[in-house]
């Protein structure tokens, strides 16, 4: 039976997501403490396969998925990816009156969907971070006192909570693309669904224009990218590293031409994985 590493405990946004596609009853589910150590049971062999978030349409991207992935592990790649809707409940132990509340715990991109929300709903509480939404759940419905969660509908249902309000993030539409890994980098065959991410830096960063060249590479090609960012390569200040999403696979000829061109441009170039897009 295939191994799946998710960040948990059971009722996180990623197990709800998780359990959300079909098949899942074939797979054997793991809960990991952090995404880091999800990332890293691929590559040390505990599991076969993990499910992590990757972005949120709401706070972008999530720092440890893309940290890991660039700087701690080079045999783990993304070979898929899930689009999944997220609603943030307001959870207690039992019924209390929101003005009522002391104290929100949940994950710090929980907290951040819900910042308005927090700012004029529950003006008096403080929020705590936590490791995980469902930690959050699970530890409010523990505790006796006026503490409330951010998180899942299922991690209420699991840890016999209360559900005060549902949809409380601050816009509708609100989702997290999860990515899956493993070890095994197959790529897909070129077509319109393939998508490949990478991340580069260093050769001339600091030169004037460098970014713009490297981005040119995929221009000249007409290849589409839809995303692109920067993350610290801590290191020290001013030293960065890129990320990027482009439409295509790396069997797509353009789409190699383009990578085999921004090498030209960088001293670490890593593809971190090619891979259907989801529908």
């Amino acid at each position: 039976m295939t191994r799946v590493g998710y960040l948990g405990p059971e009722g996180t946004f990623s197990h709800e997501a998780l359990v959300a596609q079909p098949g899942v009853d074939a797979l054997e589910l793991v809960s990991l403490a952090t995404v880091y150590d999800t990332v890293m049971a691929v590559d040390d062999g505990r599991v076969d396969r993990a499910f992590v978030p990757m972005e949120n349409s709401l706070e972008g991207s999530v720092n440890a998925t893309l940290d890991t992935l660039a700087l701690e592990t080079d045999g783990v790649a993304i070979v898929g990816e899930f689009v999944h809707p997220v609603h943030q409940c307001l959870i207690a132990r039992q019924a209390i009156d929101t003005d009522r509340i002391a104290t929100v715990l949940s994950h710090p991109q929980a907290n951040a969907q819900c910042a308005r929300f927090l700012r004029t709903e529950l003006p008096q509480a403080s929020v705590v971070a936590v490791n995980s939404t469902a930690e959050a759940v699970r530890t409010v419905a523990e505790r006796d006192g006026p503490i409330a969660a951010l998180g899942t509908r299922i991690a209420a249902e699991l840890y016999g909570a209360h559900i005060l309000r549902a949809g409380v993030e601050d816009a509708k539409g609100n989702e997290t693309r999860f990515v899956w890994l493993a070890l095994d980098a197959r790529r897909p065959t070129p077509d319109a669904r393939a998508k490949t991410t990478i991340v580069f830096w260093g050769a001339g960063s600091e030169r004037p224009g460098w970014l713009a060249r490297c981005l040119t590479e995929f221009a000249q090609r007409e290849v589409s990218l839809t995303k692109i960012e920067s993350r610290p390569r801590k290191v020290g200040l001013g030293r960065y590293m890129f990320f990027l999403d482009c439409e295509g696979g790396v069997d797509d000829a353009r789409v190699a031409a383009a990578l085999e061109g921004v090498g030209s441009h960088v001293d670490t170039l890593k593809v971190l994985g090619s891979y259907p897009a989801a529908q």
